[in-house]
């Protein structure tokens, strides 16, 4: 049985899975501000990175991936609650690098949400992740599938792919892939 386009290669997984988390950890104090004794996403974020660093197999990082996910019903702010959810998509690489994309969304949310007054936000937030974004990680997740396109992942029908989350995750992909195609470009210029 072949596995799911959104999945990434394990290689690839830990890449990605060392962004995700330096993407939700940019938005960690959100909830660390919101609920200073929990300490559930901190410690999805630090597992994501010793998954990244290859101080984790895939298996275990996967029985302790939920670990942070009740974090999200125990805060009142929507933004707290995006970072929790930041959190715990960056654990979630392990399993699947699409999640990647679910981290970044959920961060950039969270940017968005606690700054109401500032209509360029989340446009920030993105362009700080893209630039962030190392090449092997923008390569990686340019082959995901568009997002709501294929049903066997987290950026098949459901959270990520419905309101204010699809709208974040489509415009990173968008971003992805023209500086994706570009690169490519580049490439192929430099060559001939």
């Amino acid at each position: 049985m072949a596995g799911s386009s959104q999945t990434l290669s394990e290689v690839d997984r830990r890449l990605v899975a060392a962004w995700a988390a330096d993407c939700a950890e940019r938005v960690l104090p959100l909830f660390e501000a919101a609920s200073p004794d929990d300490p559930r996403p901190r410690e999805a974020i630090t597992r994501t990175r010793a998954y990244a660093r290859g101080e984790l197999d895939t298996a275990s990082q996967i029985r302790n991936r939920f670990g942070g996910g009740s974090a999200v019903r125990d805060v009142a702010s929507p933004a707290a609650a995006a970072a929790a959810r930041a959190a715990g998509q960056a654990s979630a690489v392990c399993h699947m690098g699409a999640h990647a994309l679910g981290a970044a969304g959920y961060a950039a949310n969270a940017a968005r949400l606690a700054a109401p007054n500032n209509p360029h936000a989340l446009s920030d937030e993105i362009r700080r992740q893209l630039a962030h974004m190392p090449e092997p990680v923008r390569a990686a997740l340019a082959t995901l599938p568009s997002i709501g396109t294929d049903r066997s992942g987290p950026l098949g029908p459901g959270l990520l792919a419905s309101g204010e989350m699809l709208t974040i995750i489509r415009k990173l992909q968008a971003e992805i892939a023209r500086t994706s195609t570009a690169e490519d470009k580049h490439d192929q210029v430099d060559v001939s």
